[in-house]
């Protein structure tokens, strides 16, 4: 029986944005952003039924292999596929399922 191999696929989140403390609505004042339906309906997906990557340091923590390692210069969470033996563990604990286990074919 043949084994297929396995990657390992890492979905980062997106970029946020950072506010300013003078951008602040004042009390009460009631914020308009002016987005549009469809922009309005992506930024609901994308919050709602996001798989992306929050940091939580789960899967880095849990890896027995220790293959999983944040990138110095973009802050990402990273596997190592040299020290990675494909166990699962870090798919397996990832609350939002930004990691998964693939067939390569």
């Amino acid at each position: 029986m043949k084994v297929k191999e396995c990657k390992l696929e890492v979905f980062n989140r997106a970029p946020e944005k950072k506010f300013n403390l003078g951008d602040r609505p004042k009390e009460n004042q009631l914020v308009k952003q002016g987005l549009d339906e469809e922009t309005v309906i992506r930024e609901a997906r994308r919050c709602l039924g996001s798989n992306r990557c929050e940091s939580c340091n789960l899967c880095q923590l849990l890896c027995p292999d220790l293959a999983i390692i944040r990138n110095e210069e973009t802050e990402e969470l990273e596997v190592d596929l040299d020290l990675c033996k494909r166990c699962g563990i870090c798919a397996f604990v990832c609350p939002k399922g930004a990691i998964q286990m693939v067939a390569e074919v």
